[in-house]
Parts: structure tokens; sequence; C-alpha cells
């Protein structure tokens, strides 16, 4: 058991708490559920706390505001957040406020452990920030004026319709304008999008 890496789970939901729950037992985890963000606070010295995997909207503190409670303690556990469709905004201020990465509902089992094995990697990774960043700028060279203002509305949490009126252009360019984005970056999804983003200072 003291072998298994532990992953915290935070959610509300007890339903959601014992199925990720067991999704990570099965494949190899130790976790350990908490039904609020202050309850894993006051629980944790997290200590080696590999990875926290926390639901963004909680009764008391939030996703967010546990990512902001745990880099006020100093504690370099990577989070995971847990997103319904309309908090990817939420979710983008999460990942600014020091989140690694989000998960949006429904999720496939297989994402969310690769979510993990990654900011499990990115733990021991943090010395090659500048090397993430050259790589991330590679990746947006390609992008044109209007896919990069496309990209900073999103960066900035904004809904395909606001940024489509910003632009002066239709919602339905803004998604075309978004699978580019997708495509020519070699983004597998909105998370991976803004990673790259964040990393390359946009």
């Amino acid at each position: 058991m003291s072998g298994k890496t532990v992953i915290h789970v935070v959610d509300d939901d007890a339903a959601m708490r014992d199925s990720l729950a067991f999704l990570l037992d099965v494949n190899g985890f130790q976790p350990k559920t908490y039904e609020s963000a202050n309850a894993f606070l006051s629980a944790a010295a997290t200590g080696a706390a590999s990875c926290v995997i926390s639901d963004i909207r909680m009764p008391g503190l939030s996703g967010i505001e546990l990512v902001r409670a745990l880099k006020s303690r100093g504690e370099a556990c990577p989070v995971i957040l847990i997103t319904g469709h309309g908090d990817v905004a939420l979710a983008v201020e999460a990942m600014k406020a020091g989140a690694v990465d989000f998960i949006e509902k429904p999720f496939d089992d297989a994402a969310l452990l690769s979510a993990i094995r990654a900011a499990l990697d990115t733990r021991s990774a943090k010395q090659g920030d500048s090397a993430a960043k050259k790589e991330a700028e590679a990746r947006l060279a390609d992008l044109s004026p209007r896919e990069r203002d496309v990209l900073l509305g999103l960066v900035a949490g904004k809904i395909n319709k606001v940024i489509a009126h910003d632009l002066n252009i239709s919602p339905r360019t803004v998604e075309v304008y978004r699978a580019n984005l997708m495509a020519k970056t070699g983004a597998h999804s909105m998370s991976e999008l803004m990673r790259l983003a964040l990393a390359a200072g946009l």
C-alpha cells in the first residue's frame, strides 16, 4: 500500500467521490477522499501529496480557492480541476492561479488518468519551464493574427458569442477558428490549448 501514489479527491458529490476513488484504486493509485476543500486543507499535511483532483464548484471553498490556498501554504502538489461545461472561463482562471489542468464533465476515464500522469510528470519537470515556453511558442507560431485574437479571447475566459462580438465576426466563424487552433497546435483538448497559451505567456 505504501508504494502507491496518493491522489486526493475533493468533491461534495459522494457518488462522484466513490466513482473516482474506484477508478484510481483499480489503476494502481491510493485514493483519499474529502467532501470539501476545507476538509482536505484541515486534514492535509498533504506532505508528499502527489496530486489533487477537485471539483471546481463546491459549497464553501471553490476549486480555485483551494488552488490559491495550497499555493499560499507553499504546497507544490499539482491540482486537476473537474469542471462543468459552462465553467471553462473559471477553469482558465484556475490555471492562471496555478492549477495544472482541467477536465470537462462528462469526462473519459482515460483522459483523467492521462491528466494525472501528466500532472505527476510536471511535478518533476518544473525546471523545464523555459523549454516548455519555447515549445509552446513554436506550436503557436503558425497561427494567423485572427486565430491568435480568438485564442486571446479564450484565454480571457470569454464565450464564443462574446469573442464574435469583440472581433465583429459570427459565432460560427469563431467555432471554425477554434477548430483551426486545435488542428494547428496539435492540442487534443481545451485544457491543453490553454496550457500552451499560458506557457507561451499569452
